[in-house]
């Protein structure tokens, strides 16, 4: 069994408690993010300052281009993210995002000879994306084993998804034991370009709500109290 593991990090809330769960389980982590043509890149600078924060072995960024292909509020600027709370799969739903994501990381993981693959998909307070439910995960696990070179020779690759029951209280509660700085971080749907938070997307009312949960103070700088 490798000790190595990739770690699929956004720079937001749930990935950096991902992160530190597995550096707490003894991995050496390699951390990789995607530049898919969102919004904004202030995500993506709070992912490179957690993974330094956090010592991991190494971090990539991949550079994807989603947004020629749109169909998300997150790639394409004449979607507006909703403010208020929507029914069904939301506008920000990324078509075949993780798919993606985890196909890459796979790949990574392949070259590492890692044998674990962690994210931070969430099934509890989550924004009702198909691609974050627990029978997803498993089913790609399942299609990881029989996709790969390691897989077939008997290196069992596993794909852990440890937030996937958890609330978002629970989650920052578990991640602040673990000594995670949640200021480092960036959730916000439609952040400013100095990592501001709007403090109205989906993204940042489920972020208020666990704080508030967790009875944690909330150290999010958003843009109406900056």
């Amino acid at each position: 069994m490798s000790d190595k593991a990739v770690v699929l990090v956004s720079g937001g809330l749930d990935s950096s408690t991902v992160l530190a769960l597995a550096l707490q389980q003894g991995y050496r982590c390699y951390t990789l993010s995607f530049d898919y043509g969102q919004r904004h890149r202030s995500e993506l600078e709070a992912a490179k300052r957690v993974s330094e924060l956090m010592k991991v072995e190494e971090h990539k960024i991949v550079r994807l281009d989603l947004g020629t292909i749109g169909g998300s509020a997150l790639t394409d600027t004449t979607i507006d993210v909703p403010e208020q709370e929507t029914a069904g799969i939301p506008v920000t739903y990324v078509p075949a995002r993780n798919t993606v994501f985890l196909s890459i990381a796979l790949g990574w993981a392949e070259v590492l000879e890692a044998d674990t693959i962690f994210l931070g998909v969430n099934a509890v307070d989550y924004s009702g994306y198909p691609d974050c439910r627990p029978e997803y995960i498993s089913s790609f696990e399942a299609m990881a084993n029989l996709a790969t070179r390691a897989g077939v020779e008997g290196n069992k690759l596993s794909i852990q998804a440890p937030l996937i029951d958890m609330t978002k209280g629970e989650i920052i509660s578990a991640g602040a034991s673990l000594g995670v700085d949640y200021s480092q971080t960036v959730s916000c749907y439609q952040a400013s370009i100095e990592g501001l938070a709007c403090g109205k997307c989906d993204s940042c009312r489920l972020r208020i709500e666990g704080f508030n949960q967790a009875d944690i103070s909330d150290p999010t700088r958003y843009k109406n109290s900056a």
